[in-house]
């Protein structure tokens, strides 16, 4: 502490008063006044720009360079992500992936098959999207083997969430990675490295205490389906080896660019290649041209159909993308009005682990807010200086931190929070029990798993 105090001069404890100010503003405005985030984080960038003295002229253009970088960088990828999770919804492949695992899973099994599906399904669709098409598999699977709702539910829950916060192409890792200028394909192998335990111990795991807490969970009548298959549009779907390789196409093609960098010199031929195809955008977009073959025409989609359903993937996500876009600009006024640089000395001096501060001021964002990406994008802004002194290791844990403490316990103030309960027909206490533990351990487990990776790596 005394470092600390030593550290902040008063034009310091000026800037750290503003960031403060500006954060309190996010929550209150989100929270309370029930505003927009997008608004929220522009207002509350132009308050921390004022208060900590920025001139208006480079307050405005500080902001708007903020969002034109986040959106160029972030906003095509996370648009590309939509259009993956839109072919493989509409062609039936996701039932295809459901219907393969489910139907050669034995009941012992059921709860690691809920967990495999939702991780699969979870790799590029958005949370909130996974989360509609997995609960009426859980419901009907639950009701025909007679196993616990909770036992199931939970593992696909999980499945999603952890794909959600800790692996691009979602878009928090994805920005987060942008503001810290950490490597996309780096960070999604670690990102995987450190799911797989994180799904297995708050999915399945977990998934069996949670269903002696809320033992008496039942989905209401009228969500439950007769059956899961092929759509009344959909009379063929596509084969489960071709989903699931399309699926995994940008994963493998971005894993293959992370080691390159790694393994090879950077004049080797292989690595070029390897850097050209494994770059996000280029993965991103070989994985929709190679989905419209293997999803849309194997679900015998029209050129038409085809149109339609690309452009219907990105009305959803205007709102993420303009999130995420303030959140840039946000993560710009912070750097350029001196904040970041303070908080970097201040950790500096006081040997404080960057991957934990990260995680910490994620959690504290997340709890006030509860938005998993306002949390990622603005603990990204704060700590995005002190991943200039990072290798590119660190860098994808950083981001791997801040997205594990974007997860941390989600309650009344977070959507997913009440989608879970309407879904599963839950009540808060039950909510709480389930869901909101559930995340946390989500949260806790991966940041306990990041700490000693960042120590041996």
């Amino acid at each position: 502490m005394n470092t600390l105090a030593a550290a902040a001069g008063g034009h310091e404890l000026r800037l750290l008063g503003a960031t403060v100010l500006a954060i309190a503003l996010i929550v209150l405005l989100i929270t309370k006044l029930k505003l927009h985030p997008f608004l929220a984080l522009i207002l509350s960038s132009g308050v921390l720009g004022l208060v900590a003295g920025m001139p208006v002229d480079k307050l405005i253009k500080s902001f708007s360079s903020g969002v034109g970088s986040t959106v160029a960088s972030v906003g095509v990828l996370i648009a590309l992500g939509a259009m993956l999770g839109k072919l493989l919804a509409d062609s039936g492949g996701a039932e295809q992936i459901v219907d393969t695992i489910i139907s050669r899973s034995g009941p012992k099994l059921l709860p690691w098959a809920m967990a495999l599906v939702a991780a699969l399904i979870g790799l590029p669709m958005f949370f909130e999207i996974g989360l509609v098409m997995l609960i009426p598999v859980v419901l009907l699977v639950s009701r025909r083997s007679g196993q616990p709702l909770m036992l199931l539910g939970i593992p696909a829950l999980a499945g999603l969430s952890v794909l959600h916060g800790l692996v691009p192409p979602h878009p928090g890792p994805l920005a987060a990675a942008g503001a810290l200028n950490a490597n996309v394909g780096i960070t999604l192998a670690l990102g995987v490295l450190i799911a797989i335990p994180t799904v297995i111990i708050a999915g399945p795991v977990f998934g069996r205490l949670a269903a002696r807490l809320v033992p008496d969970a039942k989905a209401p009548e009228h969500l439950i389906p007769e059956s899961v298959g092929d759509t009344e549009q959909n009379t063929r779907r596509p084969s489960f080896f071709a989903t699931v390789a399309t699926v995994l196409l940008p994963v493998v093609l971005m894993m293959g660019k992370a080691l390159a960098d790694i393994l090879l010199e950077k004049e080797n031929q292989l690595r070029r290649v390897l850097d050209f195809v494994g770059d996000p955008l280029v993965a991103l977009l070989a994985a929709v041209l190679v989905g419209m073959l293997t999803l849309g025409r194997a679900a015998g989609f029209s050129r038409g159909r085809m149109s339609s359903t690309l452009a219907d993937s990105l009305g959803p996500i205007a709102g993420i993308l303009l999130i995420v876009g303030a959140g840039g600009g946000f993560k710009q006024t912070l750097v350029d009005a001196g904040v970041g640089d303070v908080i970097t000395d201040l950790a500096t001096g006081a040997n404080f682990s960057p991957l934990l501060l990260g995680w910490l001021v994620a959690v504290a964002i997340r709890l006030a807010t509860g938005s998993a990406t306002v949390a990622t994008v603005s603990a990204a802004g704060i700590v995005a200086p002190l991943a200039a002194t990072l290798d590119p290791t660190h860098s994808a844990l950083l981001v791997l931190a801040i997205g594990a403490g974007s997860l941390f316990f989600s309650h009344v103030n977070d959507a997913g929070f009440w989608l879970v309960k309407e879904y599963f027909g839950l009540s808060v206490g039950q909510t709480v029990k389930s869901w909101s533990i559930m995340e946390t351990v989500i949260s806790v487990v991966a940041i306990v798993l990041i700490l000693p990776l960042g120590a041996l790596l």
